[in-house]
């Protein structure tokens, strides 16, 4: 392992890759009851709260739709208090550590204050992100940001929404991470993982966290590992633009706004392709092929092993007792999970909504989009999708925001809205919350505005071919009608 310093402080990096170890000859944690019982219980707590499926107002959901949702549709108020105070927070210690920067006598200077440290963009973005919330938050201003779908919805949608699943869905999601769920499933997973994606096994967590429970989730797992030594520079790009995806439940919502719930599992289905081939293409070209393999701490890499399925499992199971005898017990780890939780959601919410919003004004009251979508009927017409004309915005306004493409197209036939609903789903990019998300929250990698652009363009053209395909299979199977 060697190491070297440039402009953003130290840089680690592992020398060379080892030869992988059979199995059989490590020394594996001697098994123990008391730690095995504590993992087992996270990993139940962890699965269940994401993926246990429960019945809720007539509808099957799980317990973190449920609580999350309850928050939201009941403590309203208080939500919208705790989101304009946390923008409040973030825009007033964000200016406190960019003053700091040049004074030698340092203002409030602490670890809290250091945390929000950023670059003038993204100063100036939660700045906005707190004007804008003074207005909505007061119902002053102008008219059009009171309106339901636009500060309707950044506001009472999309901010709420965030601000209660990444510190709700950090508690549950450290209990899995720091008491063995990491090491358990990442063990499992790693045959797959690094021969097709180019990340370590413990990435497989990451996407999961996003399927079952939000993308939020998902970065939040990739920030707390990479902040430990466990992902490089180019693991969190690669997991934050290939594996930070919609939940299943966001799925469903645009099933139902589509009128396309009877298909459901074909939908899904037909994400989870889209999902993995584009994974598999993208980090095998640029930008993410010249992301330098760059560690921000002291690494702590997956160690290269072999072995039979058994070997693996018995592995999976030493690892997580290991990592469970490290950690300081349950209700610490989940207490520092929600701390962790409030102070990744005040940073990034003021960000997400100045951005959000002014992606929704642009495509709202300028015709950049119908433009840009022009070009696209032609290709939409080369896989003879039908309703080019009216899909082909749509194949692009889900850079700012992946529920917009779903409204365009409710008019339109049913194969033409099967195909915007697994691409919106699928392109996993857009400004209303992800993409400021990523840059803000992994800065230091940086992740730039025009690489999310270049990739968001890569993954549409990728996809388009796959989805038009499937349509086109379903339509003759008489299942899209």
């Amino acid at each position: 392992m060697s190491s070297q310093t440039g402009g953003e402080g130290k840089i680690y990096e592992i020398e060379k890759e080892l030869e992988p170890k059979p199995i059989e000859e490590l020394e594996l944690q001697d098994f123990e009851w008391k730690p095995f019982l504590v993992f087992a219980i996270a990993l139940v707590i962890g699965i269940g709260f994401f993926l246990f499926p429960v019945s809720s107002n007539g509808r099957t959901t799980v317990p973190f739709d449920i609580v999350v949702s309850y928050i939201t549709g009941n403590f309203g108020s208080a939500v919208g208090i705790y989101v304009f105070i946390s923008i409040l927070i973030s825009a007033f210690f964000s200016t406190i550590a960019l003053l700091n920067k040049n004074r030698e006598k340092k203002m409030l200077d602490s670890e809290f204050t250091s945390y929000y440290e950023s670059g003038p963009i993204f100063w100036l973005l939660r700045i906005l992100g707190l004007a804008m919330a003074i207005m909505m938050f007061f119902d002053i201003g102008p008219a059009v940001l009171h309106r339901p779908d636009i500060g309707g919805l950044m506001w009472g949608t999309l901010t709420f929404s965030v601000a209660v699943i990444i510190p709700i869905g950090a508690i549950f999601l450290s209990l899995f991470v720091l008491l063995g769920g990491l090491e358990f499933v990442g063990t499992l997973a790693r045959p797959l993982m690094q021969p097709l994606f180019k990340v370590p096994g413990r990435a497989a967590l990451d996407a999961l966290a996003s399927w079952i429970g939000s993308y939020s989730v998902g970065m939040y797992v990739t920030n707390l590992v990479y902040r430990e030594g466990g992902y490089s520079k180019r693991h969190v790009f690669i997991n934050a633009t290939c594996f930070a995806t919609v939940s299943i439940g966001f799925v469903g919502v645009v099933a139902a706004t589509l009128d396309l719930l009877h298909v459901f599992p074909y939908i899904f289905l037909s994400y989870l392709i889209c999902m993995l081939v584009a994974a598999i293409v993208t980090v095998r070209i640029p930008p993410l092929s010249r992301v330098p393999d760059h560690y921000v701490v002291e690494p702590d890499p997956e160690k290269p092993i072999k072995g039979s399925v058994k070997d693996y499992f018995q592995y999976a199971v030493s690892e997580a007792i290991r990592k469970v005898k490290e950690e300081e017990g349950f209700f610490k780890v989940a207490f520092r999970g929600f701390i962790d939780g409030l102070k990744l959601a005040s940073l990034i919410i003021g960000t997400i909504l100045a951005v959000g919003t002014i992606a929704i004004l642009i495509a709202e009251f300028t015709p950049i989009f119908d433009w840009l979508g022009r070009p696209m009927v032609p290709l939409l017409n080369l896989f003879n999708v039908p309703d080019a004309e009216m899909l082909a915005p749509a194949t692009l306004i889900g850079i700012t925001e992946m529920f917009l493409p779903a409204l365009m197209v409710v008019e339109a036939s049913m194969p033409a809205k099967f195909f915007i609903a697994v691409l919106s789903i699928s392109q996993l990019i857009f400004f209303s919350a992800v993409g400021p998300m990523m840059m803000d929250m992994f800065s230091d990698i940086p992740i730039r505005f025009h690489q999310l652009v270049v990739l968001f363009i890569l993954r549409t053209l990728i996809m388009i071919p796959i989805i038009a395909a499937i349509m086109h299979i379903l339509v003759a199977a008489n299942i899209l009608t």
